[in-house]
């Protein structure tokens, strides 16, 4: 097709006209064709106009959907819950963050031991009026005296801290810039606390400005001048995590690589050194095992912490350890670490996700088939006491005990119930109502079901299907969401935008791909780097397998992933165009062998692999959706979701994909990116929530034709 005669054919389409003039460049043998490069540069003028010619067109099809205000009404209704959660005891005070119905965002405050008489300490909503300022983290001091606050401006998740007090609210150290949602770990006297910082990035050039160091602030002193602990000469990718134990007395620091699940432990013996200069040791850590170390308070020389090790468990074991005994030799290898007691084993249905250490119990968390288990261990024997009964098949939020180990806080949801808080007590295992969302609403004609279905190789997946009465009755339009990607597991949880598909007469599908963590380590193995297309196979396997049991209706059906599941949603849209009426991408990887040079692409390579590698780049190139868009394909309709603020997946991604397809698509479905301005890739206010859910919504409704299952 000539220029001239492609122009014509953009412009007949209402598609902006987008030059195609990219490189074929020849990257280990392969020629690989990037022929809108230039819609990486946001900079660049044609790129501006470009993107505003998107905005209007979206605008134009956006003003003709039928469902938008109803959809909209009925979303708002459902995020307009509000939300509590889990409260974290200090010098007792309970300190919590309450979103109330009709309020864009949660604030930060603090409550007596019973609950009550709360008290307002940071709403982001005084802070910034505008509502681009979201609460990103909070931690109370030891004594609860004193809270550090992060927050974060324009969806950037580039997070400053300042210090407040909590008597009179009112702040006394920072702001600290050069965050990012950083792990804090407060000194026992309240004086200061260890935190995570990147350098200045006049002092690293390119992606090495993501190179972070622990640092030690004191209270009152310039930041630039913190004491550094840890991380000096290491790689630009890894992450750490400090940890005081609640006696003060040792500090861990847990050390991750990008994506990759392998952890190094390091610990010191704060009473054999000081805070600034601590004798850390690597203690822990061997090939790809992760391994998370609890240390209860009063920890002596003879006593014991607890290990979850994942070291030739992939699902996770419980073990006893002693951490006087680890900091007198730096051992790697399991069989030789002092003391050690596995309390216990492994259980190779269910995933260890976490253990709490309260007064003479260990509480632990774990994963079954997506759905959360909790269950009371004698803290000696490892032997289980009784497993807790929970409001449903659902998701437990992590587990804040109070300081003298007798109390518990936990979250708690499922697909058809709000956040609500659970209360422990440790002494009678009396598990009771704690707080609930202030919101009420009501669910009208929605049933959830966990299937196993098997994927293209027998494997056995879990999905949880949504739908009006429970059973497939009769076909009907059909939502299929996964993830499959960094062993982030998809898990029940409220979904209000799954909620109103659902009420309006569709089908709305959760689906656990490998890649995840649902199933353990083994099954993020299995849908990561070399494995990755498997991923795209196993939601492939879902929609065979949702139409073959009468769930979904094969001209009905449609797809919808974020960020990761933006990329298995458009890989599966280049593999399967002809299975799918709607596709959308929201926030999406799309250029797979250029990642690594925009947003935190550097950091995943344990993901993904690197272009710079010939094995991994063949692997890249062979799934990477935009190189896979070909010419005269009857495309499904996609739109692309993308913010301006985005500082982890660049909108780059969406742009040229976008580009792509609308030159190439042979059919009359159309091909839309929606841009959203001031926010980006994680937490956002409700206000913003709505109106990206509404959109997303009422595309998949408009080109579902949803409205045919509307009573």
């Amino acid at each position: 097709m000539t220029a001239v005669n492609e122009r014509t054919s953009l412009v007949t389409r209402g598609y902006p006209p987008a030059r195609r003039t990219g490189p074929v460049e020849v990257l280990h043998g392969i020629p690989v064709a990037d022929p809108y490069r230039w819609l990486e540069d946001e900079s660049d003028p044609d790129t501006a106009a470009w993107s505003a010619a998107q905005e209007d067109l979206f605008a134009a099809h956006r003003s003709g959907w039928a469902w938008l205000e109803p959809m909209r009404r009925r979303i708002a209704e459902l995020v307009d819950t509000g939300s509590v959660s889990a409260p974290v005891a200090r010098g007792g005070l309970l300190f919590d963050t309450l979103r109330e119905p009709g309020r864009d965002q949660a604030a930060l405050r603090v409550t007596d031991a019973r609950g009550q008489d709360a008290r307002t300490l940071w709403d982001p909503l005084v802070h910034d009026p505008t509502g681009l300022t979201v609460l990103e983290c909070w931690d109370p001091s030891q004594d609860g005296s004193l809270i550090a606050v992060q927050y974060s401006a324009a969806g950037t998740e580039d997070t400053r801290l300042v210090v407040l007090d909590v008597a009179t609210g009112r702040p006394v150290d920072g702001p600290i810039e050069r965050l990012r949602r950083s792990p804090l770990a407060w000194l026992p006297d309240s004086s200061g606390f260890y935190y995570v910082r990147r350098r200045p990035p006049e002092e690293i050039p390119g992606e090495e400005r993501y190179h972070r160091r622990v640092r030690l602030h004191r209270l009152g002193t310039d930041p630039e001048g913190d004491a550094l602990i840890f991380g000096e000469g290491r790689a630009m990718d890894d992450f750490y995590t400090p940890a005081l134990s609640p006696d003060g007395r040792w500090l861990t620091i847990a050390v991750t690589r990008g994506a990759d699940p392998a952890t190094e432990l390091w610990l010191a013996d704060l009473v054999a050194g000081t805070p600034e200069a601590p004798a850390l040791r690597r203690v822990l850590g061997s090939g790809r095992a992760r391994l998370d170390l609890v240390i209860p308070a009063g920890t002596g020389p003879h006593d014991r912490a607890y290990l979850i090790s994942y070291q030739d468990a992939p699902n996770g074991r419980l073990e006893s350890v002693s951490p006087a005994a680890l900091t007198g030799s730096d051992q790697d290898s399991r069989s030789a670490w002092p003391g050690d007691l596995v309390l216990v084993p492994e259980d190779p249905e269910a995933v260890l996700t976490e253990v709490t250490a309260l007064d003479g119990l260990l509480l632990l968390t774990r994963v079954r088939h997506a759905v959360s288990e909790l269950t009371g261990h004698d803290p000696h024997t490892g032997d289980q006491l009784y497993s807790l009964t929970l409001p449903g098949p659902g998701t437990v939020g992590s587990v804040r005990p109070a300081p003298d180990g007798r109390q518990a806080w936990f979250g708690y949801t499922d697909h058809v119930t709000p956040s609500r808080v659970l209360h422990f007590d440790a002494r009678s295992a009396a598990l009771t109502a704690w707080a609930s969302a202030p919101g009420a609403p009501v669910i009208e004609g929605c049933v959830v079901r966990r299937i196993r279905y098997a994927a293209h190789d027998g494997t056995p997946v879990t999905a949880f299907v949504l739908s009006p009465s429970g059973r497939p009755d009769r076909p009907r339009p059909t939502v299929v969401s996964g993830y499959g990607g960094f062993g982030a597991s998809i898990v029940p949880g409220w979904a209000a935008q799954a909620l109103a598909w659902v009420e309006m007469g569709g089908v709305y599908v959760f689906t656990c791909l490998r890649g995840g963590g649902e199933e353990g380590r083994a099954w993020h193995d299995a849908g990561r780097r070399a494995n990755k297309q498997t991923t795209f196979d196993d939601l492939d396997a879902a929609a065979d397998r949702l139409v073959a049991a009468g769930w979904a209706d094969p001209a009905r059906l449609g797809l919808l992933g974020s960020s990761n599941g933006g990329l298995t949603v458009a890989a599966a849209l280049t593999q399967h165009p002809e299975k799918y009426a709607a596709v959308v991408s929201v926030a999406p990887l799309l250029d797979m062998v250029r990642y690594e040079h925009s947003g935190m692409g550097p950091s995943w390579r344990e993901e993904y692999g690197s272009a710079a590698d010939p094995a991994d780049l063949a692997v890249l190139h062979a799934y990477s959706p935009y190189h896979h868009v070909r010419e005269a394909v009857d495309y499904p309709a996609v739109l692309f979701g993308v913010a301006d603020g985005d500082t982890r997946v660049d909108p780059l991604h969406a742009r040229k994909m976008c580009a792509a397809l609308q030159h190439a698509s042979a059919g009359p479905a159309p091909i839309l990116l929606r841009l959203e301005r001031g926010v980006g890739h994680g937490a956002r206010g409700t206000a913003t929530t709505v109106d990206l859910f509404a959109d997303v919504v009422t595309f998949l409704a408009e080109h579902l034709d949803l409205a045919r299952d509307t009573a």
